[in-house]
């Protein structure tokens, strides 16, 4: 195609005296959006400070012997640079050392402002902002960024101290209740490893975003806190017990090896049926496959159940072990086929629900709450151990759901 010239405009062309009128006037480069300037942090830019470092587009100047306490990894860093200023300065005697002004910073890189500055003010907080830091008063947000940053900075003790104080804060009864799983603006990615000295994978709260339970589970799991990832799988518990955030619960307890959060998960979703799972984008290939072999391992240990009774403790007064342990066999099946009958609703790979059941049929016949139509008169002495071995199977089944979820179909 040919290509079309167009004529000039000449000088005197209305367009062309607007456009000489806004050059001169400079209007048109006030318009174009330039390069943001770094500008310092009104409260960590500290003026008898001897290093400058830069964040994002925040300028901190602070003592570098702070930065090097707890044997954190600062302390290597300012090593190697000072030996790379030292070797720069032999070939230019003029120029300033990294971090010694606004404009030659030491630049950290993958960090954000208010990590850094949660971090600064952990160094150098006064003893009552420490107390209230263990107090339901807690800056929750500031507390989580300060573990992200001291882990990845190796700053031990801080880092522990922050996780104590993160335990403190979510053990509270109903501190879970206003945290969102996971924050709509930034999804987690199932499958994405986290590295140790990297930092967490998703990205850190600040004062309008809340910590996630994705985030707090994520800082539990990486800094291999136990009571706080307890309390973290308490409320992912919570959360399927109640039909909530199945497919993200599920992701995040196969990312971090959460065994009883991926079962029950698993169950939930299988429950909820084919259709479900068909429709749930977040599920992939693998885990529509495991539900599957789920639906029909459950489906099978159920109907050999009742013929497997669990292991029997018989009482020091129990006179005849033999015919103890087949009555107590009797009352099993009876158990497991009775709490079918009450509740015909449960479906039939419910195993979960079942045993449950169960145990509740057995506690009421034990506890008298319900006649037991003498099938506990061939335990007489017995009928303690015969509640403890049934709660025992069920929490064993409990604890292995995620078994049962393979990908041997």
């Amino acid at each position: 195609m040919d290509q079309v010239d167009h004529p000039a405009l000449p000088p005197d062309s209305p367009l062309m005296t607007m456009t000489n009128s806004f050059l001169n006037d400079g209007m048109l480069l006030l318009s174009m959006p330039g390069p943001r300037l770094p500008t310092r942090d009104p409260t960590y830019y500290i003026n008898d400070g001897n290093s400058v470092l830069l964040v994002e587009n925040t300028l901190f100047k602070v003592h570098r012997s702070v930065l090097t306490k707890d044997k954190s990894a600062f302390e290597t860093m300012f090593q190697l640079s000072g030996e790379t200023d030292s070797a720069r300065s032999d070939s230019s005697m003029g120029a300033t050392q990294e971090g010694e002004s606004d404009d030659n910073p030491i630049r950290l890189q993958g960090d954000t402002a208010d990590e850094f500055r949660a971090l600064l003010w952990a160094l150098y907080a006064l003893p009552h902002e420490l107390t209230i830091a263990m107090s339901g008063e807690a800056d929750c947000v500031q507390l989580v960024n300060l573990v992200r940053i001291t882990h990845k900075y190796q700053f031990r003790s801080i880092m522990n101290w922050a996780l104590a104080a993160l335990h403190h804060y979510y053990s509270r009864p109903g501190a879970f209740d206003d945290v969102l799983t996971t924050a709509a603006t930034a999804p987690t990615v199932p499958g994405v490893p986290t590295l140790p000295h990297t930092g967490p994978a998703t990205p850190g709260p600040s004062p309008s975003h809340p910590p996630t339970l994705v985030q707090i589970t994520e800082l539990a799991a990486l800094c291999e806190r136990a009571d706080l990832l307890e309390c973290t799988v308490a409320r992912w518990k919570r959360l399927i017990g109640e039909g909530r955030d199945l497919a993200l619960a599920l992701a995040t307890g196969e990312r971090f090896n959460l065994r009883p959060v991926v079962g029950l998960a698993y169950h939930a979703l299988m429950l909820r049926g084919k259709a479900y799972w068909d429709a749930e984008r977040a599920l992939t290939r693998a885990q529509r496959v495991r539900l599957l072999a789920g639906f029909y391992a459950l489906t099978k240990l159920w109907e050999a159940l009742p013929g497997q009774p669990p292991p029997l403790t018989h009482g020091a007064r129990c006179t005849s072990q033999q015919r103890c342990t087949k009555a107590f066999g009797v009352l099993w099946r009876t158990v497991l086929e009775t709490g079918t009958q009450v509740m015909p609703g449960l479906a039939r790979e419910d195993l979960l629900g079942k045993i449950m059941l169960a145990e509740s049929v057995m506690k009421a016949m034990v506890e008298r709450e319900i006649p037991s139509q003498g099938f506990l008169d061939g335990i007489p002495h017995c009928r303690e151990s015969a509640l403890i071995a049934t709660t025992m199977r069920m929490r064993e089944i409990k604890d292995s759901l995620a078994d049962y979820f393979s990908d041997d179909f």
